[in-house]
Order: C-alpha cells, then structure tokens, then sequence
C-alpha cells in the first residue's frame, strides 16, 4: 500500500497552492473569522468549548482552525507534509493553538499518546483509506472514556457517479483494490492546469458502520441529507447556504451522510 499513499501524498501536497485560492475555501473571508465547518457538523459537534478534539484527515486546516476558535484544544493530522505547513503557518498568523502533526492516519499511534473527548473527520477521508478496519481501531484508541466520534462523508450513492456528467461509473462495494485515475485540476478547481493521479476506494454504508461496531463503538445516531455543503459534483443549484443539489436532480438524493458514536 505504501506506493499508493506515496501518490495520494504527492496529490495533496499538489493540492494544496492550488485549493487556497479557489472560491471553495475562501481563504480571505475565512481569515476574516468566517467558520468553515457547515450546519450538520456544527449541529451534530456541538458545544466544542474546553474538549479535546482530534481532528483526521485536516487538509491545511480550516476546519481544526474553526473548532479552535470555537474553544477547543484541537490535534490535526494529515498525510500532505505540504497541507500540514500550511496549517501551521495560518495557526501562527491566527494566533491559535492548534497542534498539527503530518503522518498516515494508520500511523497516528507512533505519533500521539493522548486520549481526546472528540475525535472528528468529514467530506472525502475514507475514499483514500483502503482499510476501514485499521481506520476505526485509531478511532476507537484516542477516544477518551465516554468519548465522542462525529463522522460526516459524502454518500457512497454519490462515490459511484462520474462527478461531471452524474453517470454511474464504480462500485458500491469495496472491490479490495484502488481506483488510479489521472484527472486535469481538482474538485475546487476543474480547470486547474495540472494533471494530478490518485488512488482511492469505495466504501459502503454497511462497511463504515460495521467497522466501528467492530471496535465496540455504540452507534448513537445516523443521518443523511438531501444537499451537498459543497459546490463540487459538476453543475449545482444553490438552494441555501452551504446547500447545493444536482441542477437536473428532480429526486431526493443522498449527497452525504453523517455518523455519531461513543465509547
């Protein structure tokens, strides 16, 4: 597996100077004090105020930034050494507390000793674990005593479709080997002039939650919604803030679900 983090390392790390100046992010208003984190996260997190909060799969940062500002003791991690820069340099011009560690998810545990109140991950995580299993053991291990996981994924109905025409184009279930494709720009910027390869897998609903009932993690909630908080599966309508849906979708449609546990 080492080969395709090594590819999905140098994706993010190209990622990265390409997604900070993209509307998506917004770095100027988010600078400005505007929180990142959308209205099911902050529902489903809610008073972060004095908890720890680990934070997998951070990007560079603006959502473990936002929960700092919420008055939390945030830990972030990333695989992007270039993504965890990054956090760390807007961590120091926000003069925030974050502590931003670079490694793979699965390594986390040669990096950390502490247990947190919270440990939280959002929006396209999984796809680019192969192992959901080792996924959920970290999970399970740096949640504290009467600890809480919030989970929020895109749905795996949505991880099927070619994200530009809306055609079904790969599996629901986990077909035990990556998808490697070559894309031109990203998912905040389609016309970026770079031509970027990555490794991801599928996930299904019944995989995720049997991971972390696996672990002995009570289930305590599960939801899914009918919008994206995100502009980026080809041509969208806004219907509100941070809610868009397919322009030609004339259904209700699962665009992300959302996954409470404790221990």
């Amino acid at each position: 597996m080492q080969e395709y983090f090594e590819i999905n390392k140098n994706l993010w790390n190209q990622k990265v100077a390409i997604h900070l100046n993209t509307e998506l992010y917004g770095m100027d208003s988010f600078m400005a004090g505007r929180n990142s984190l959308d209205e099911a996260t902050l529902e489903l997190l809610g008073d972060v105020k004095g908890k720890s909060v680990l934070h997998l799969q951070c990007h560079f940062g603006q959502d473990s930034l936002s929960l700092a500002r919420m008055g939390a003791k945030v830990t972030a991690i990333d695989l992007s050494d270039a993504g965890i820069k990054k956090a760390r340099e807007l961590n120091a011009e926000l003069n925030l507390d974050v502590e931003f560690i670079c490694c793979n998810v699965y390594d986390l545990k040669d990096h950390l000793e502490q247990k947190f109140d919270i440990v939280y991950t959002s929006f396209g995580t999984i796809v680019w674990l192969p192992d959901l299993t080792k996924w959920a053991d970290i999970i399970r291990h740096f949640l504290a005593k009467n600890g809480k996981f919030v989970f929020l994924d895109f749905h795996p109905v949505v991880d099927m479709l070619n994200w530009d025409t809306h055609a079904f184009e790969y599996d629901y279930f986990n077909p035990k080997k990556p998808y490697i494709e070559t894309n031109q720009g990203t998912y905040a910027d389609k016309n970026a002039d770079v031509n970027l390869t990555e490794c991801f897998w599928s996930h299904s609903l019944a995989e995720v939650v049997q991971a972390l009932l696996d672990q002995e993690l009570r289930l305590e909630s599960m939801s899914e919604y009918d919008y994206s908080p995100y502009n980026v599966f080809g041509e969208m309508v806004k219907k509100g803030e941070m809610k868009y849906t397919f322009k030609n979708m004339d259904v209700a449609f699962p665009y992300f679900y959302a996954l409470v546990c404790s221990n």
